[in-house]
Parts: structure tokens; sequence; C-alpha cells
């Protein structure tokens, strides 16, 4: 089946992709709804004074700021309805699949299929909710106390940028719900990718920029860039590595005939979190530094502005807290998406085998072990991939979007959706293939 599948996909081409209608439509409706993304990112909030917010950004935009509009495509530098982005939808997601590991309520929910998961999508979306509001109401207050930032400090001004920045999370979050199951891709991955991927030009207008102005030395640039490709390709060749379990099927018998016993692979990628753990540990420390990075620093407490400098974008802190992370979402994501007790159970009602393994709980504990083996492989490429770029940005002063994380969540996201539009064009030939053989068969019958 494996080699049936790699010979429809050699064989796509341009032929195909005019006949798939419903692919359009999908690709389509991504773009229309990225587009409506990009649009809302440049719509500001109501009561602030333009010219002394920039200012105010200008001033803070090297640190924590700077990650936050990355990941906001911009917004936060305009304070637009979408400032706040996704992140709290991620937020909220990483506390609920946390809980269900240690609730018991939560983990029987989680055993239910598909209605546990539409009640355990339910929790994350009031936790959004709750987290959102919170994060709007910090930024409010700290807008109000920038200098002359905000025209009408009050309570009015709170409430409004409550609802307009909780509104604009709700509606990215019910958008990417949209585009996961309507379009192609995955929905919030997605509109990740859409932030970084705009400020990508930009950032590399502002690096040559760096470079006429004598900031940056021509030999510096041309080295973070080459760096960068070789990062690019290294997140290429490991997202697509896999280690594949040889399994077997005995011989049956269907009826006077013996059929030899079928082979096939149990593939394991190298990286099964994907980019999960890069997002999921950025966003835990965004959270803390969302309200104290716009604020006015003064009006803080002492043991507050402490720890947000020590979490400040390039700090030794801020790095080693950030592979900590990441390593261990790696970890967690990984067991949270694949059960090999599930696997190694499916295996033995089909009568599958790894050769010299036992089935059953023997080869659960296997492929245990082997997940385990090479996803500490994984979890190496992905604190290299994330942290040695941004040490290059820290150290240089290169803009934020040509940093680790950034260049994994692009690449990462565009690899995903191309696999699922070549997935939909396979597809697509077998149906081809199939109404071709019904209409052979059709022929002969008369």
């Amino acid at each position: 089946m494996a080699s049936a599948a790699e010979q429809l996909a050699s064989n796509l081409n341009f032929s195909t992709f005019a006949k798939a209608e419903d692919l359009k439509k999908r690709l389509w409706f991504t773009l229309g709804a990225l587009l409506v993304y990009r649009l809302g990112t440049h719509i500001p909030i109501p009561g602030l004074n333009p010219g002394a917010y920039a200012q105010a950004f200008h001033n803070q935009s090297g640190g924590i700021l700077g990650l936050f509009n990355m990941f906001s495509g911009g917004a936060v530098q305009r304070m637009a309805i979408f400032a706040l982005g996704i992140m709290p939808y991620i937020s909220a997601s990483i506390i609920v699949q946390l809980m269900t590991s240690v609730v018991p309520a939560l983990e029987n929910l989680k055993k239910e299929g598909e209605q546990g998961r539409k009640i355990i999508n339910q929790y994350t979306r009031y936790g959004t909710v709750l987290l959102g509001a919170l994060q709007a109401y910090g930024i409010a207050i700290g807008l109000e106390h920038g200098n002359g930032v905000v025209l009408d400090p009050g309570w009015f001004f709170r409430l409004s940028t409550v609802v307009t920045l909780l509104g604009g999370t709700m509606f990215l979050m019910w958008l990417g719900e949209q585009v996961t199951s309507r379009g192609i891709g995955n929905g919030i991955s997605l509109i990740i990718f859409a932030g970084i991927a705009a400020g990508l030009p930009t950032a590399v207008g502002g690096t040559l920029e760096l470079g006429r102005t004598g900031a940056l030395s021509t030999g510096l640039i041309l080295a973070v860039l080459v760096v960068a490709v070789l990062v690019i390709g290294l997140i290429v060749f490991v997202e697509r590595a896999q280690r594949r379990l040889l399994i077997q099927y005995p011989k049956r018998q269907v009826g006077t005939r013996m059929f030899q016993g079928d082979t096939s692979h149990l593939p394991l990628k190298l990286n099964t979190s994907g980019v999960i753990p890069a997002i999921f540990a950025s966003s835990l420390l965004l959270l803390p530094a969302t309200v104290a990075g716009l604020g006015n620093n003064t009006a803080l407490p002492t043991w507050v502005t402490s720890i947000v400098a020590a979490l400040g974008h390039g700090q030794p802190i801020y790095m080693v807290l950030y592979g900590a992370l990441i390593a261990f979402f790696a970890f967690f994501y990984t067991a949270l998406v694949f059960n090999p007790k599930d696997t190694a159970d499916n295996l033995k009602k089909h009568g599958g085998f790894i050769p010299g393994i036992r089935p059953g709980e023997r080869t659960a504990e296997y492929i245990d072990y082997v997940l385990t083996r090479i996803t500490v492989i994984g979890a190496i490429y992905l604190v290299f991939v994330c942290i040695l770029p941004e040490i290059l940005v820290s150290q240089t002063g290169i803009p934020l979007s040509l940093g680790g994380t950034s260049l994994l969540i692009v690449v990462s996201v565009t690899l995903d959706t191309v696999a699922q539009i070549q997935g939909h064009l396979i597809a697509q030939q077998y149906e081809g293939l199939i109404k071709k053989s019904k209409l052979r068969g059709g022929k002969r019958g008369r």
C-alpha cells in the first residue's frame, strides 16, 4: 500500500490539481481566512494616541515585546484588535492538556473518544476566555501607565480594551477551527505562520539596512544568512526523518487458497511533537511579561521588574528556561499524541507483530523504548534549532523574525500544509482510478 501511494505521489501533476475542485475550494477558503486575519492586524483599538504608543513600543521592541509582536503578526506594534493573537488559546491548551494527565475526570474524558474530545475543547475555550480577559485587562492597565499613550484613561477605556482584545482572540480561535475543518492545514498553526511570514520581508530589509549603515558588517550578515539556510535544511531533513519498525502479518488461508504473510512498517517520526514545543515554550515565557512589557516599569513592584528583566530576550535565564521548556514539551506532547499501548493492541488485534518481540505488552514496551530514544534526539534537535539562532539574533541585533523559533514554525507548517495538499491530490487520483475501473467494468458487462 505504501509503494502504491508513493507511485501515485510521483505521478501527481498540474492536471490532477486542476481537477481537484474540493482542494481548490479549501485553498481559497484558507487564503481568504488568512487575508481576514492580516486585515485585522491593521485595525487599532480605540482610545490610543498613535504617536505616543509608537514611541513607547519602539523603546521596548527589542525584548519580550518584540517576540510577542512577531507571534501576533505585527498587531502589537499597531496595538490592533488582534494584538493578543492566539496565545491565550495556546496557553489554555497547555493548562488543559497538563490537567488531563493529573485529573482523573479529564483523563476519563480523553478516553471517551470524539465526545470526550469535544468536552475538553469546550473547557479549553472557557480557559481562553479567562486568560484572554486577564491579559487584556493587564494590557489596558499597562497602556494607561504609559506617558500619554491613552487619550482618556478610566474604566470605559479598560472595558472597551478588554472587549476588543478578547473578541479578537475568540474570533481568531474560531477562524483557526474553521480553517482546520474547511481549509488546508492546522488553522492555529497557519495563523501563527501567517504572522511570522508577513514579517520576514521587513526583517530581511532591516538586516540589509543595518549593513548599509555600518551597524553590522557584511561578513556577519552573510554568516547569519548562511546559518539560517543551514537551519532550514536541518529542519526539512529532521521533520521528514522516520524510524520505521518492521511489522509482519502471518500467513492466512481463505477457502482453499493460502496467502503469504504481508509486511509493512510502523513509521515513528524523529520529531513526533512537531512545532508544538517551541510554540508552547514561547507562550509560557511571554505570559508573565505581557503586562509588564507594555506598562511603565516604575509603577510595578521591584520583584516584578526583576523577573521581567531576567526573562528578557537573549538573557541567560531566558535561554535556559526556553531550552528546558522545549525539551519538556517535546516529551510531554509526544506522550500525549502517541500511545504505545494502543498501537500494540491494534497490531495484536489485526495479527501484526514486530519480529522477535512478543505481541501485547512486550510490543508496547519495545515501541515506547524506541520512541523515547528518538524523542531524545528530537528534543536535542529542537533545542539546538531554536536556541542557536536566538543567540545570534540577541548578540547581533538582527530582527527576531530570522530567529530559530520563527524559522522552525514557518518551515514546519509549510511542510505539513504541503503534505496535506499532496494527500488530497492522492485521494483525488484514487477516486479517478476507481471511477475508471467502474466504467470499464460496466462496459465489459454489456
